[in-house]
């Protein structure tokens, strides 16, 4: 590791690479990048489709589907095997292609942490070292580099000189704001005198020895931690949940359809095929498809309208399930750099002759400085005084150092006149400002009133010397005559504070997890419209955020143990996250969400990949996530109902009459028939109450929802068949024509699931609504099947005729009175995928 290799003195740190001032000849620099390897972090490796295959079995639905088409197999119930087996196969083929193309479109979207890097090398040993660029991955130990403003840090570096140098460490760290470094060999507990891979330069230069490449970076050691141990999203929770419900009814209703018959019909093994069949009906064979179909469509438009990439596909239902957001501040709220506030006299009023000679300072310190590097104080300076600063002519300038934290400009004003402008932290300043006994406390205090409001504070001072004077050159300038203060605000992300609303309405509370001064960070929530409420920091949350909007000084272990505890707390977490700092958190919450610039360990980690970090992006990605959840809450409503429905209707008849109600080849079209009709589904578009909540698949609710209208199909296939019965004038005609009877209840039951899929459908508006163009043509085909297929010569095939006139009227008038109760039954149902 860097921290270890690089310790003790500079002169023992050359030693201990074999290198020094003058960088690596040539020849050495070629040896050891065989030896150590190029400067490169390992790929994540993608399985091979085999292995996608095999995984995709582990989804319950999946291994519930093939478990029973190996059930349908030793019965010898071909015809089943071969649909159900088929379906297992596609379902796994559509998951694994769906992750196929994400990772091949997360791998276009990859970006090179740098290009190139200034090295000092030498053709041979006494030869002097000649700067040149090299491929980053041609780095090795022991190489000098030269850094300056903008450039991203290829190695950990050990400092050899330095002259003014801060760096963006916030991707290993977390901090927003620049870090100052410096060279020596004093003892250096903050390893200021480090800097590490996937830093970059604020400002400043530096030379530096390369002191770790490769996997030896600290970058790589948060590249290798391995992934915790993360518990299902809220989808695979979810379907968990439904799963087992289903596995228990399955291997519960063969058996008591064989007891039953066995005890009361003396029939036994002859009604195994029956029984097998209905444990078919009783599970949704189509979910596998439906699912990924619904998924795969929603990940494809993401990716084509708003560059969002979803990696794993139940994520975009994990997506649509986010109630809690959890952001760090800088880059998502605000943007990378300050703004002016205000400019402020003496006594605290608004002055912007105080801005103005800012904005003079910040001018010629960049045109005379010798390394004319402009910080973000200085742009957002000159940004804010407009054309300001040319009307003088520039004498000398001190630039800014973080040691002595202000900077100097000298200006020829009129008539043998000189002007001192110096800018820098309101302490440095005031002890070279002549003040009045107490008035240094009292300019301390507004200051320190205006850091703890939130905002960055800059003093200003000045001081006219005649300009023979050798004060008006000094490096140390004294005296000086206070002009006030310059407050700097974070700038704001152009669409944070709409997204943050599109969020609200939508039911998702953001809360933001950030490293900053909680005083910061309460000021830009307050800026976007959002109530930071009572701002904690982490040391004070160790069970977890509660209902605290915004927690600052977060570690990056911090922001794990608190996305973990939401996440114990019943909420489904995203997090959106782009450095090394944020890589446990991504892994800990149901959704890791990090934009394409983040490091590549953050990008690998998420399961979503932003074009950039924008709170839109993500508005987007939970309506696609919604949508789709909406539609496969939608089939699991039917489904459930009118299989449950079915299934106990037909085990009734099945205790009632001396035949049984459907043959087995019958009970397997019928699924057929209503499986093929459900697809639609995936194409379908829910309503916008589908899209104002978070989208839970609750499986006691859908439980719930299943019993209550799958016994209200029950009652209206057992009057069915009384009203058969019926018009056969009495039981004992009805059971002696079978066919009859068959093709009777199979059409009547095809044509109360056209009714189940209109009205238990999430519609437009929140209610049963308009008949949506998929669903409905879907709904017409399969009543159609169900009028026209049993006089036709399948029909026959399958053991079925034509019906006379009166089996047409009687269970039509049941039919609608069915509609009419399943209604206004709905009507009065709250959906049952909402919290």
């Amino acid at each position: 590791m860097a921290s270890e290799t690089a310790g003790g003195t500079t002169l023992e740190v050359l030693r201990r690479l074999e290198s020094g001032p003058r960088g690596l000849t040539e020849a050495r620099a070629a040896s050891r990048l065989a030896a150590c390897g190029e400067n490169t972090l390992p790929d994540r490796r993608t399985p091979p489709w085999h292995r996608r295959c095999i995984r995709a079995l582990r989804d319950p639905f999946t291994a519930v589907l093939l478990c029973l088409g190996l059930v349908s197999a030793a019965v010898a119930s071909w015809g089943t095997a071969v649909v159900i087996l088929a379906l297992v196969a596609v379902s796994c083929a559509l998951r694994a292609g769906g992750e196929h193309r994400a990772d091949r479109s997360l791998t276009a979207l990859r970006e090179l942490v740098a290009g190139t890097a200034t090295v000092l090398r030498r053709p041979g040993p006494d030869e002097p070292p000649e700067p040149r660029e090299v491929p980053v991955a041609e780095l090795v130990p022991g190489d000098v580099l030269r850094l300056g403003p903008g450039d991203l840090v290829p190695a950990d570096v050990r400092l050899l000189r330095a002259r003014g140098l801060t760096v963006h460490q916030g991707a290993l760290t977390g901090e927003s704001a620049p870090v100052a470094k410096r060279a020596g060999d004093e003892d250096d507990p903050d390893e200021r005198r480090l800097c590490f891979q996937g830093s970059t330069v604020a400002a400043g230069g530096a030379t530096a020895v390369v002191v770790a490449t490769g996997a030896a970076t600290r970058f790589a050691a948060a590249h290798r931690t391995p992934a915790a141990p993360r518990e299902g999203g809220a989808f695979d929770r979810s379907v968990h949940g439904i799963s087992w419900v289903l596995i228990r009814f399955m291997l519960l209703t063969p058996p008591l359809v064989l007891m039953a018959n066995a005890t009361l019909r003396d029939r036994g093994l002859e009604t195994l095929p029956f029984a097998v069949a209905v444990a078919v009906g009783l599970t949704p064979e189509m979910l596998p498809v439906i699912v990924t179909t619904c998924l795969a469509r929603g990940t494809a438009r993401l990716a084509r309208a708003h560059a969002v990439i979803v990696k794993r596909l139940p994520a975009l239902h994990d997506l649509g399930a986010v109630d809690v957001l959890c952001v760090d501040k800088t880059g998502t709220l605000t943007q990378d750099r300050p703004v002016v506030a205000r400019a402020l006299d003496a006594a605290g009023r608004d002055d912007p002759e105080v801005l103005r000679w800012a904005a003079v300072g910040a001018w010629w310190t960049l045109q005379l400085a010798e390394l004319p590097a402009p910080d973000a104080l200085d742009e957002a300076l000159l940004e804010a005084g407009g054309p300001v600063g040319e009307e003088y002519d520039g004498v000398d300038a001190v630039p800014f150092d973080p040691e002595r934290r202000w900077a100097a400009a000298v200006v020829r004003g009129d008539l043998g006149r000189h002007t001192v402008v110096v800018t820098g932290a309101a302490e440095a300043v005031l002890e070279r400002c002549a003040t009045a006994p107490g008035e240094r406390d009292r300019l301390l205090a507004l200051a320190a009133r205006q850091a703890d409001a939130g905002l960055r504070v800059l003093a200003v001072a000045t001081a006219d010397r005649p300009a023979g004077d050798r004060g008006a050159r000094t490096a140390d300038p004294r005296g000086l005559d206070f002009q006030g203060l310059v407050t700097f605000r974070d700038a704001l992300a152009p669409t944070a504070a709409e997204a943050l609303r599109e969020l609200a309405g939508r039911g998702v509370t953001v809360k933001v997890l950030t490293g900053d001064h909680p005083a910061t960070a309460a000021r830009a929530c307050r800026d976007l419209g959002l109530d930071p409420g009572d701002v904690r920091t982490a040391a004070h949350l160790p069970d977890g955020p509660g209902g605290a909007t915004v927690v600052a000084r977060c570690t990056p272990q911090d922001k794990a143990r608190l996305v973990t505890a939401l996440r114990a707390a019943g909420h489904t977490v995203g997090f959106l996250g782009d450095g090394v700092n944020d890589v446990a958190a991504l892994r800990a919450a149901d959704v890791g969400i990090a934009p394409r610039s983040a490091v590549g360990v953050a990008r690998e980690s998420a399961d979503v990949v932003l074009a950039d970090k924008d709170l839109t992006a993500i508005g987007h990605a939970v309506t696609a996530g919604r949508h789709a959840s909406g539609n496969i809450a939608s089939y699991l409503r039917v489904t459930l109902s009118s299989n449950l429905g079915n299934v106990v209707a037909m085990l009734a008849a099945g205790l009632l009459l001396p035949f049984l109600p459907m043959l087995p080849a019958q009970v397997l079209a019928q699924n057929l028939c209503f499986d093929a009709a459900q697809l639609a589904f995936a194409h379908d578009r829910p309503g916008a109450a589908a899209l104002r909540g978070p989208a839970v698949l609750r499986p006691r609710s859908f439980l719930r929802f299943a019993v209550g209208f799958g016994m209200l199909n029950a009652l209206a296939d057992l009057a069915t068949f009384a009203v058969l019965a019926l018009a056969l004038h009495g039981p004992d005609a009805a059971v002696d024509d079978e066919a009859v009877f068959h093709s009777a209840w199979f059409t009547e039951n095809l044509l109360t699931q056209a009714v189940v899929m209109l009205l238990l459908r999430t519609g437009r508006g929140g209610g049963p609504g308009r008949v949506p163009g998929p669903v409905g043509l879907a709904a017409a085909g399969l009543a159609a099947v169900g009028v026209l297929l049993p006089p036709s010569p399948l029909g026959s095939a399958l053991g079925m005729t034509a019906l006379p006139a009166v089996y047409c009227l009687l269970p039509a008038v049941v039919l609608g009175l069915y509609a009419l109760a399943l209604a206004a039954v709905r009507a009065r149902h709250r959906p049952v995928s909402r919290r």
